[in-house]
């Protein structure tokens, strides 16, 4: 089953800030970058460390437990396929930014 689930109101969330929310138990962070808002679980594939606190540049976050980069558009490793972010859909509904989650 998919859920849109509300998390902040749209506007809570300005260009170049980001936002950590807890959803049914699971910690995501949402950046808004350049007007374009994308979700991840705040956790680095590579071991769960919390990747919340990253150093963001442009569209690359970076992991500050161990310095992977990640672009947050394709949610990968930079110049290395394969190691991913978890991502999630991010919408706007009647004025609510909405991640959507499969149960």
């Amino acid at each position: 089953m998919t859920r849109n689930i509300p998390i902040a109101r749209a506007d809570a969330l300005d260009s170049g800030s980001r936002m950590l929310a807890t959803v049914n138990g699971r910690s995501i962070v949402l950046f808004n970058i350049e007007g374009v808002v994308h979700a991840i679980d705040n956790a680095c594939p590579h071991n769960g460390a919390s990747i919340a606190s990253g150093r963001l540049d442009g569209h690359v976050l970076q992991c500050p437990a161990h310095g992977l980069r990640f672009n947050l558009v394709s949610g990968c490793l930079v110049g290395v396929p394969g190691l991913c972010l978890t991502k999630l859909p991010v919408e706007t509904i009647d004025g609510e930014l909405t991640v959507r989650i499969d149960e």
